[in-house]
This record gives C-alpha cells, sequence and structure tokens, in this order.
C-alpha cells in the first residue's frame, strides 16, 4: 500500500515539476521573444492593400522588437495559400500572418480549405478595417443610390456588377445588395479587383463595390462616381461619400478587415507580447496616416474582442453564403 502511495505521489510530483518547469520556459522565452528575424506571412500578391498594410507593420514591428520582420509573400487560391503555411509553420512565435475576411472567414464557408481557423490558428488583433464602395462610371445615369435601385426594380437583372470572384468581398457586397433592396442583378466575375475597375472604367460594367484603394483616385478624378459606402458611418478618409443608409438602403454594413493571426499551440506570453506590440504600433501617428492613405483604419483590439469580431462575421456571412448558394468556381 506504502508502495503504492509512495508511486501516486511521485507522479504527482513529477506532473507537477513538469508544468513548472514548461511555465518557466515559456515565461523566459517570451522575455527574450523575439531573438531572431521574424517571418510574416502576406497572403495576397505585392502592390496590393494586404501587401502594404503588411510591410508598414513589419517596418513597425521591426523597430519595435529591434529584429528584422521579413515579409514572406505566399498568395494564391484566395488567400488559402498564405494561411495553409502558416498554420504548418513551428508554433513558436517566429511567423505571424496577416488575415483578412477572405481567407479567415468567407474562404472556409465557400470551399474545403486545407487548414481550420478554429484549430490551427490564436487570433491575436484585428489591426485594420475599410469601408468598401459602390462606384459607377462618371456617364452612368444612375447618380444617386436610388436611381440605381430604381431601374434594378424596373427592369430585373437588366444591371450587372463586377466582382474578383466567388466569395470576394466585391462578390458579397453585390449580392448584400440585392438582398437589402429586394433586387436582381448579374455578377460579372473577374479574376482580379484591377480588372473589374478597368472594365468598370471603361463603362462595360454598370457598377462595382470595391475597396477604397483601387477606386479612390478615379473618384477623386472624376472617371468614377461613388453613390455609397459600406461603414456604418461616414468614413473621414471620404467624408463626402453617403452611408448605405443615409443612401436610402438602411442596414448594409460591410467592412474589409484584416487582422494577425498565429499558430496553434503558440506560447501564451508569446500571445500577449505580439498583443501588447500591436496595441503600440498600431496607435503610431505615421503608421495610422501612412494606413489612412490606403483607405484603411489602424486599430488594435484585446484577443477576446477580434475572437468576437470574428463570430459576429462567420454569422453574417454564413447566412449570406447559404441563401444564395454561393461556391468557389
Amino acid at each position: 500500500m506504502s508502495s503504492i502511495l509512495s508511486l501516486r505521489w511521485k507522479k504527482s510530483f513529477y506532473a507537477g515539476l513538469a508544468v513548472l518547469v514548461s511555465c518557466f520556459c515559456s515565461q523566459s522565452f517570451a522575455q527574450t521573444f523575439p531573438n531572431k528575424p521574424v517571418k510574416l506571412v502576406v497572403t495576397y500578391p505585392a502592390g496590393g492593400s494586404s501587401d502594404l498594410m503588411a510591410r508598414i507593420m513589419g517596418q513597425k514591428l521591426s523597430e519595435h522588437w529591434g529584429q528584422p520582420v521579413i515579409i514572406e509573400s505566399k498568395p494564391g487560391a484566395a488567400g488559402s495559400i498564405g494561411m495553409e503555411f502558416t498554420a504548418r509553420q513551428p508554433a513558436d512565435g517566429y511567423t505571424f500572418v496577416v488575415g483578412n475576411l477572405g481567407p479567415a472567414s468567407v474562404n472556409p464557408l465557400i470551399s474545403k480549405v486545407p487548414y481550420s481557423m478554429e484549430r490551427d490558428f490564436i487570433p491575436v488583433s484585428l489591426t485594420a478595417t475599410g469601408p468598401n464602395i459602390l462606384a459607377v462610371p462618371a456617364a452612368s445615369p444612375f447618380k444617386n443610390l436610388n436611381d440605381l435601385l430604381t431601374a434594378a426594380r424596373n427592369k430585373p437583372d437588366s444591371l450587372n456588377f463586377g466582382t474578383s470572384g466567388p466569395g470576394s468581398m466585391a462578390h458579397l457586397g453585390g449580392e448584400l445588395i440585392m438582398r437589402q433592396a429586394n433586387i436582381k442583378m448579374t455578377g460579372v466575375p473577374y479574376k482580379g479587383g484591377g480588372l473589374a475597375v478597368n472594365d468598370l472604367l471603361a463603362g462595360q460594367i454598370d457598377m462595382m463595390v470595391s475597396d477604397a484603394l483601387p477606386v479612390s483616385q478615379h473618384i477623386k478624378s472624376g472617371r468614377l462616381r461613388a453613390l455609397a459606402i459600406t461603414s456604418a458611418k461616414r468614413s473621414p478618409m471620404t467624408p463626402d461619400i453617403p452611408t448605405f443608409a443615409e443612401a436610402g438602403l438602411p442596414g448594409l454594413v460591410a467592412v474589409n478587415w484584416w487582422g494577425v493571426f498565429l499558430p496553434a499551440g503558440t506560447p501564451k506570453p508569446v500571445v500577449d507580447a505580439y498583443s501588447s506590440a500591436l496595441v503600440k504600433i498600431m496607435a503610431n501617428p505615421d503608421l495610422k496616416e501612412r494606413f489612412a492613405g490606403l483607405g484603411v483604419e489602424a486599430l488594435a483590439t484585446s484577443q477576446d474582442e477580434f475572437k468576437a469580431f470574428l463570430a459576429s462575421e462567420n454569422a453574417k456571412y454564413s447566412k449570406l453564403i447559404a441563401d444564395n448558394n454561393i461556391k468557389a468556381e
């Protein structure tokens, strides 16, 4: 009997010792983190909003940590390749990804992706949000949103809108307009948002719901006309563009967003180190100004706030995708 108790005591002792050693190692690791270069994975091609934001963030994190932050470009499959790559990296804090609405929320809803957002990632912080703009060519007869909706109601399926593929924000934006306004239009898919904007400029398509960066310069030059913005309130970056609610279609709010994710299993002290670093750099005036130039607002959230945000986004788009039977091509 005494030998059994002794064995149990030894097992408890060593189990407790293992926990203490693990905690000590994690805390020690976090205190010295990072002590070598860090990889920041970008899921879209160079030159786009995601890439430009990642490079600005990487520069500020490098200054904050005193270590290089190396951009690792892994574009393809609407952002899914970069997410899969990150999920397979060691969970030591030395690789993270800036994920956004597409690969982190929509792609898993419309196709079978080789990763699970719940199983393979730790959401750290939301880092930016940006509204989408409903734009039409300058020569369009639609001077405001009501003109467009009236024409669509009078002739169902007579109007079309450009998208950058199934599940893209341009596609979902068009679907949201149709659902909210009870109208029918035809989506025209392109291989990229830039190609759709080119045809919008040429008058080959009637409209497009686009993120701000590709269309803002053309709105300023007068080649495109903005009818409404998808944010809950007017953007300080485009104060003259009314919200959908102000333009006559209440309830339509849909923002682009970007956030930092770490591979699952990353030690909590390291995750916390990321959280505190992001709170500091995302409040940097230079970073905020440069993000604003891309048409987005820089911010940082707690891990719990980011998780709650992700849950609300997934609920919104799960219903939209199911109701409209949206699938990847």
